[in-house]
């Protein structure tokens, strides 16, 4: 059963001016409805957990929380001693480390914060507080103020001398008409004309508007070709009506995007900094720290399995070594 401690405690330092605050977004946070400072704050706790919480509770928001930071400022205790404070105040529930993750352009950053309510919590409630503390802020825009309305009539807009339009260009060849122009090319028996070309443009168009490539057109037209070619126009006329593809059907179910899963806080074990969710942290603990710091010094050490007895073990095995 806790003792409420009524003798004098530890007095913490005056906090200095240049107490270093952390990054912004960093630091500690202190949590909504907490009872009023009383000279009966953190009584149920031991002096070195009273010192360090009677500190903290007066550091301002955003303060940097770090052990470093912290032993600097308690000449009293190094950093071993207030880490194990920490967790003790953990433990107690007046203290979560968390990590939020927060927008930064394209990307997404974590911050470190801290936690902190004058009054002890159980694992319920920060369960609750942290499950609705805001993992992504919206960014909003500055807002523009509008500009002061006045009686007077609007001025005309001043003229605009016309300007001179660009002579329109022709439009150039269509996609059809330039891949058959550059069969001779692919291979010289098939060089067409620019009637032949302009002839065969329709038929290679629907090539085109029914989904190929003109690298597919390309590959077609020119794979397979016999020995001797009298007509070029006849015998690409023929090829581009009877390799016709068919028409594919426009795509019309489309497959569904997986929801984004809502990023939520995680919290750290206070003592080792492993993260999980809040569930999974009792007391701002995982599971391995929990168990040690439930293991007191005065706890009875596990009883060791009793060594095997060797002499009567080698004699079996001589035992079975002898011939029968």
């Amino acid at each position: 059963m806790a003792v409420r401690q009524t003798s004098s405690a530890l007095q913490p330092p005056a906090l200095s001016d240049a107490y270093p605050m952390a990054n912004p977004g960093y630091g500690k946070r202190s949590t909504p409805d907490q009872r009023p400072r009383s000279r009966e704050d953190f009584t149920l706790l031991p002096t070195r957990e009273r010192y360090v919480a009677g500190f903290i509770d007066h550091l301002p928001e955003g303060a940097s929380m770090s052990v470093k930071q912290l032993a600097k400022q308690l000449p009293l205790y190094g950093q071993q001693a207030i880490s194990k404070a920490l967790t003790a105040l953990s433990v107690a529930g007046h203290l979560r480390r968390v990590r939020c993750p927060v927008d930064a352009g394209e990307e997404t950053r974590w911050v470190f914060r801290t936690f902190w309510s004058r009054t002890a919590r159980d694992n319920e409630w920060w369960t609750a507080y942290l499950a609705t503390e805001t993992a992504r802020p919206q960014r909003t825009a500055p807002s523009v103020p509008a500009p002061p309305e006045t009686n007077c009539a609007p001025e005309p807009p001043p003229a605009v001398p016309q300007q001179r339009t660009a002579p329109t260009c022709e439009p150039g060849p269509s996609p059809a008409y330039v891949a058959l122009a550059r069969l001779g090319r692919e291979n010289h028996r098939l060089a067409l004309s620019a009637d032949d070309c302009a002839a065969l443009e329709p038929r290679a168009a629907e090539w085109l508007a029914r989904g190929v490539s003109v690298d597919y057109l390309t590959t077609a037209l020119t794979a397979g070709l016999p020995a001797e070619i009298n007509s070029p126009v006849g015998f690409l006329r023929r090829r581009l009506t009877t390799k016709l593809p068919p028409h594919l059907p426009p795509a019309t179910t489309t497959r569904p995007t997986p929801a984004t899963p809502a990023a939520r806080v995680l919290v750290e074990c206070t003592d080792c900094g492993t993260p999980g969710p809040s569930e999974a942290l009792p007391d701002g603990l995982c599971r391995p720290c929990r168990e040690t710091c439930a293991t007191g010094p005065g706890d009875p050490s596990p009883t060791l399995p009793a060594p095997p007895d060797i002499k009567t073990h080698m004699a079996n095995l001589r035992n079975l070594l002898k011939p029968v």
